[in-house]
């Protein structure tokens, strides 16, 4: 494992960059384009909810090569208010922003693995996982 890069989020050109650089990341490491598109739309998803509920944190990109397999790590870090319920933000259509609500369950689709973790009033920590097929 090996973190390729971090994109600070403080506005929403960050959110921009964080896509833009696991776009390349993607492309570098082989994925097709629609896999590519899952990837970016994924960091968009993390990124804006990190500067919507949070105010900044940051999107780490990670190289992944584990049992012959290449892949991507998307991790999410911010230190805002936390998610009080995982299992509510996790339903489909709950938003508490008044979107559609389907941003981490929509990352969850799109990506092969996932995990959150947050504390409330500590921050949350989001890792979503895409291999290489």
């Amino acid at each position: 494992m090996e973190i390729q890069s971090c994109v600070k989020i403080t506005n929403e050109w960050d959110i921009v960059a964080a896509r833009q650089l696991g776009r390349n990341v993607a492309k570098d490491l082989g994925f097709g384009t629609v896999d590519q598109a899952r990837i970016t739309t994924a960091i968009s998803e993390l990124a804006r909810n990190i500067y919507l509920y949070a105010g900044q944190g940051q999107i780490c990109i990670e190289k992944l090569s584990e049992n012959g397999k290449n892949g991507v790590r998307i991790i999410a870090v911010d230190e805002g208010p936390g998610i009080k319920d995982i299992r509510k933000v996790m339903e489909d259509g709950f938003s508490t922003s008044g979107g559609l609500g389907a941003g981490l369950p929509g990352v969850k689709r799109l990506m092969d693995e996932f995990n959150v973790e947050s504390t409330p009033g500590e921050g949350t920590d989001i890792r979503a996982t895409k291999w290489l097929r």
